[in-house]
């Protein structure tokens, strides 16, 4: 299954009623879940053929809750794997700046994924100490993006 054929299965789901989809195929299983008005979650999993690189997870289905990392500092990590983005486009400003504060539910960044484009919201209120990623990179899931100072 190629990334066309994911996309339209993707599009299929979004406009029907069908809450979940899952397809397994020889080295290949896709689920798919629709949440609310959310645009469906994917779930890309290739299955090693005999003598073949292990299981790699592709996109993840929910969005990671920050961790803690010290006393007052969380990370933000990337909730899918993607292209980290700082800004909504290249002529735009950035989402957040080191010493930017946030709340929740304040977007953060962006991540490409399969074409489209996913805000990162704040799960916590407090300052951004340290931005861990170069804007314009790739980014896998689980992948700290953030540390923020807890307010």
């Amino acid at each position: 299954m190629d990334t066309k054929e994911i996309q339209r299965l993707l599009d299929y789901i979004a406009k029907s009623p069908l809450a979940e989809v899952s397809i397994e195929t020889e080295g290949l299983k896709v689920s798919v879940k629709k949440h609310g008005e959310a645009a469906p979650s994917v779930h890309v999993v290739h299955t090693p053929a005999p003598a073949l690189a292990p299981v790699a997870a592709v996109a993840a289905a929910a969005p990671a809750a920050p961790a803690p990392v010290a006393d007052n500092l969380y990370t933000v990590k990337s909730p899918m794997i993607g292209t980290f983005y700082l800004a909504p486009g290249p002529d735009k400003g950035n989402y957040v700046e080191v010493g930017s504060s946030i709340e929740p539910g304040k977007t953060v960044c962006m991540i490409e994924a399969m074409k489209l484009f996913n805000e990162i919201d704040a799960e916590v209120s407090g300052k951004i100490v340290k931005i861990l990623v170069d804007n314009a990179t790739p980014v896998e899931f689980d992948q700290p993006l953030f540390l923020v100072e807890k307010a």
